[in-house]
């Protein structure tokens, strides 16, 4: 019996060490190669640019300029894939008139380094600098799934025209928690991104946005960010809206409407 609890234990701590070595691989899944801006959907609309990170990457990134008078997005995408993985979805906003900065992030897409919390904001810090230098006026900050934890970083350091949270998790440490019952997961996760405890000192419009079909990131997430943070703000959930397919469901639109309410342009 001593024995078997010894090795049971044992197994236990592997586990344990497992989870805590790979815990990158487990979060982040970049698609390495670089993304095909002549061969997507926004070839013509969008230029490829060069983003200087302050700890000395240069990084690819995708940008737009906006129509007279219209803000521009800044895009924070989530775990998976590359920027050239967003184009079709982001054309609604470059048919809208809006600026739109595509950023990638280490490690992904070509770019070199590899993914941490912290390099994932320096990035972001990176291509709104990109924005300042440029001219760009009102900006919006839009954050897809673990990008949301970005786009809320971001809003807490310089205050944005509005923020756009699709898909988010209140905390990666809670959800991975929930998914990872059996371990001590936050003692254990480096890389927290911890959103539900900086939302309320987001002082910008946030609208978010979850399906109630998502099983990624079930809606309780998004329910708990939209208790958190202050006013204004507004939480649009849709039935038949899964994690990543909210642009099929009017998500885009819901997007647009909001900017445009708290940031108003002529048609």
């Amino acid at each position: 019996m001593e024995t078997a609890l010894v090795a049971l234990v044992a197994a236990y701590g592997g586990v344990l060490a497992l989870l805590f070595a790979f815990q990158r691989r487990f979060l982040y899944d970049p698609d390495k190669s670089v993304p095909d801006l002549a061969a997507s959907s926004v070839a013509g609309s969008m230029r490829a640019v060069r983003l200087a990170t302050a700890d000395g990457l240069d990084l690819l990134a995708w940008h737009a300029r906006p129509r007279e008078g219209r803000p521009t997005i800044a895009y924070f995408h989530g775990n998976a894939g590359h920027i050239g993985h967003r184009a079709d979805k982001v054309r609604r906003f470059l048919g809208e008139g809006f600026g739109l900065l595509l950023v990638e992030y280490r490690g992904y897409g070509g770019n070199p380094g590899k993914p941490t919390e912290l390099g994932l904001y320096a990035d972001a810090r990176a291509g709104l600098e990109f924005l300042d230098r440029e001219g760009h006026g009102d900006i919006v900050y839009y954050g897809e799934s673990l990008g949301t934890a970005v786009a809320v970083r971001m809003a807490v350091e310089r205050r944005p025209a509005a923020v756009v949270l699709e898909s988010p998790p209140s905390a990666i440490w809670a959800r991975a928690q929930e998914v990872y019952f059996y371990a001590p997961v936050r003692l254990l996760l480096i890389d927290r991104f911890d959103s539900i405890a900086k939302i309320g000192r987001v002082e910008a419009p946030v609208l978010i946005l979850h399906g109630e079909r998502d099983t990624i990131v079930p809606v309780r997430h998004g329910k708990a960010l939209y208790a958190a943070a202050r006013e204004p703000k507004r939480l649009k959930l849709y039935e038949n809206g899964g994690h990543a397919d909210l642009e099929l469901v009017g998500g885009m639109e819901e997007a647009i409407a909001f900017v445009r309410e708290h940031r108003p342009y002529s048609a």
